[in-house]
């Protein structure tokens, strides 16, 4: 009705400015709900956006729109309120449309062509594969899969994407942990680095390298640690330390390190995959890292920005000048050692994304990276790409509690609660929904106690329980003989005179704009307090009202309202990648 309104006043308006009783631009006309009943069901202040531009009194253009409005069955009358405000009185008749409509078009109610024709990717979680993903990672992973689902449910071509970071140096720590406990296995006894990955995980790989390979890549133990400077644990440095076994695990291994390092990037990588499979997302693509280098993309990106003058060289490495586009300071691209550096890839990668015809990037990344978006930008520019296309979205990471605890989430350490752990507690249910039932860039206290009871408290049972209870009846209905008459539900919609029944009615209608309003914005917890609202209407009608009553017509009204819920609930749900039970 929103857009029904908002197209009979853009007719108006274009009639006025034929006739040239205005003249100017028309402003972008919204209509929106009113909070007092007193003052209609729809208002625009179009008349107060135009006055000026089409040289009128606000009050007197509001009346020329209505006269030009004509009469309209579906809307029985509009008055002038205020300064200049149109308010709309809809048919009541023609306020329960939105139930028919619901129950024809099903599954496919609240979508829309918004979008279409329009390429839009969405990279996110791409969390370094050096171990498994934890309940951290898994806000990313459900904020970006809930973004990527809303943005194709309005009708963009929605491209997904996992930036795998199989290059650098976290990848060289991984390779060395890996070979480290692979030696262990063999009997060589020495301390583990300190900035080693210690996660049993670690053990599992070095295992499986062991039974694939037997002893191929052992060494003596004189080979391994001498000449290696001192770690934190003799008053060494950490960094120093790790950084040593990484270059001697290369020189000894030689062309073998690459078989250790791929051992771990692909039993952690299937790992990754196969969890975010199970947490209702699946990627078109898996881009590597790595192939920008051995294709030769971040040499040919960096080489441009060096023809047009913006890399520089200093104490042996090459530097990028994003100061000039605004970044705090110039960021380095290319060590002094010949390695590229991690900027150095983001900066081939962002343009290979351009180059591939999307029309928007959509970067899910954790808060803590929001000083990487102007250099980003800046690379993006001097690169004679529109940097406007990206458009980073940050999510705080979600901080878990049991019990009222903190748990910890140290991937390097090995100290931490994965995501497939958090999924078999609580469920894939309530993990994908309260992930995203709060504002991104918001802290979450992710409460595991919660998260399983089944109480009105926990947002995913009270949600599932009113889809369940609007199955229930249904199932009741059979049990007692009687059959659901859709088209006489239909035809005695206006039987439906309770206050409950016409504020459930008010809250499907606003299903489709809600809808397009989260796509736009990128909020799919738009659609989780939806749905709450949505579900306390009907607990609050299933607890004042009778639905199967002896009354015929009352009783099939009263069932269709509640289908209606039942559908919408669905759709919301499955948006969201929750089940909709229908039984609880």
């Amino acid at each position: 009705m929103k857009q029904y309104i908002a197209e009979k006043i853009e007719q108006a308006l274009t009639l006025l400015k034929q006739d040239g009783v205005i003249t100017g631009e028309i402003s972008e006309i919204t209509i929106d709900r009113t909070r007092d009943k007193a003052h209609g069901d729809f208002a625009s202040n179009i008349a107060l956006k135009t006055a000026k531009a089409a040289g009128k009194n606000p009050r007197e253009l509001a009346q020329l729109i209505i006269e030009a409005l004509g009469e309209d069955a579906k809307i029985t009358k509009t008055e002038i309120a205020g300064p200049g405000f149109i308010n709309f009185f809809v048919n009541e008749g023609e306020k329960f449309a939105v139930i028919k409509q619901i129950l024809t078009a099903k599954d496919q109610f609240g979508k829309s062509n918004f979008g279409a024709g329009k390429k839009v990717q969405v990279e996110f979680v791409s969390a370094n594969p050096t171990g498994p993903l934890h309940v951290g990672h898994g806000r990313g992973a459900a904020y970006g899969a809930s973004v990527a689902d809303l943005l194709e449910y309005v009708g963009y071509q929605v491209h997904r994407e996992y930036y795998v970071n199989d290059a650098g140096r976290q990848m060289d720590i991984l390779a060395a942990s890996v070979w480290l406990r692979y030696l262990q296995q063999l009997g060589l006894e020495f301390p583990f680095p300190v900035n080693g990955y210690k996660g049993d995980y670690i053990h599992d790989i070095a295992k499986s390298l062991l039974e694939k390979h037997s002893d191929k890549f052992k060494v003596e133990l004189y080979q391994l640690k001498d000449g290696l400077p001192a770690d934190e644990v003799d008053g060494g440095d950490k960094e120093k330390y790790i950084d040593a076994v990484i270059t001697r695990a290369k020189q000894l291994l030689e062309d073998s390190y690459r078989t250790v390092f791929d051992e771990g990037l692909d039993q952690i990588l299937a790992d990754i995959e196969d969890d975010l499979r199970g947490f209702g997302i699946v990627y078109q693509n898996w881009f590597s890292e790595r192939s920008l280098t051995e294709d030769g993309t971040v040499e040919r990106a960096l080489t441009k920005l060096q023809d047009q003058g913006y890399i520089y060289e200093k104490d042996g490495a090459l530097w990028f000048k994003s100061s000039e586009f605004g970044d705090e300071k110039d960021r380095a691209v290319k060590r002094s050692n010949g390695e590229y550096t991690y900027f150095a890839s983001d900066i081939a990668y962002h343009v290979n994304k351009v180059d591939r015809g999307f029309d928007q990037i959509i970067d899910v990344w954790g808060a803590d990276h929001h000083g990487y978006i102007p250099r980003v930008e800046a690379a993006m520019t001097a690169s004679g790409v529109n940097a406007e296309k990206l458009k980073v979205l940050l999510v705080q990471f979600a901080i878990l509690y049991r019990g009222g605890e903190k748990a910890q989430m140290s991937t390097r350490s090995g100290e931490f609660i994965t995501l497939r752990e958090l999924r078999d507690e609580v469920g894939t249910d309530a993990a994908r929904f309260f992930y995203v039932m709060r504002k991104s860039e918001q802290h979450l206290d992710f409460d595991l106690d919660l998260a399983k009871s089944e109480s009105s408290d926990n947002p995913v049972y009270y949600i599932q329980y009113a889809h369940a209870r609007v199955c229930s009846v249904m199932r009741q209905l059979q049990e007692k003989g009687l059959t659901f008459d859709q088209q006489q539900g239909e035809e005695n919609l206006v039987l439906l005179t309770e206050e409950q029944e016409q504020k459930i009615v008010k809250t499907l209608a606003k299903y489709p704009e809600m809808i397009l309003y989260a796509a736009k914005n990128r909020e799919p917890h738009q659609v989780c307090h939806y749905l709450r609202e949505l579900s306390n209407d009907l607990h609050t009608y299933y607890n004042a009202h009778v639905f199967i009553v002896d009354e015929e017509k009352l009783r099939n009204a009263r069932l269709l309202l509640i289908n209606a819920v039942r559908q919408v609930l669905n759709n919301g749900l499955e948006l969201l990648s929750v089940s909709a039970p229908q039984e609880m």
